[in-house]
């Protein structure tokens, strides 16, 4: 999955996006475990939450590791999803205004309290 994400770095934002040159958040992170073999959800943050919750493959965002989902936004509304590489940092398909990346964990305070881990 994080081989997949990487190789998308520099692609553009597309609300809807499920590529293969354009993307949005799930629709990154979907393809990005699809091509693992692994099914996460379908293409919406939100679901992707939920599915990981009905599998039991949800811990503690303090027990973050790389390759786990972070997710921003609020029970019913998750706007966002990412995938944590280490270091604070996540490969997220952001907004129009910026390409696939590698970036620092933002707006903390919306993070979700748990991840989501799809290879437990």
């Amino acid at each position: 999955a994080l081989a997949f994400a990487r190789a998308q770095l520099g692609d553009r934002y597309v609300f809807g996006g499920s590529g293969p040159d354009a993307w949005d958040c799930s629709g990154l992170t979907k393809a990005a475990y699809a091509a693992a073999g692994v099914y996460i959800g379908t293409h919406s943050a939100t679901n992707q939450y939920n599915t990981m919750a009905q599998q039991g493959k949800l811990v503690s965002f303090a027990q973050v590791q790389v390759g786990d989902l972070v997710f921003w936004g609020s029970p019913g509304n998750y706007y966002h999803v990412a995938i944590y590489v280490g270091n604070g940092q996540v490969f997220e398909a952001p907004n129009p205004s910026a390409q696939v990346r590698v970036h620092s964990i933002w707006s903390s305070w919306a993070v979700a309290p748990y991840v989501g881990r799809p290879g437990a």
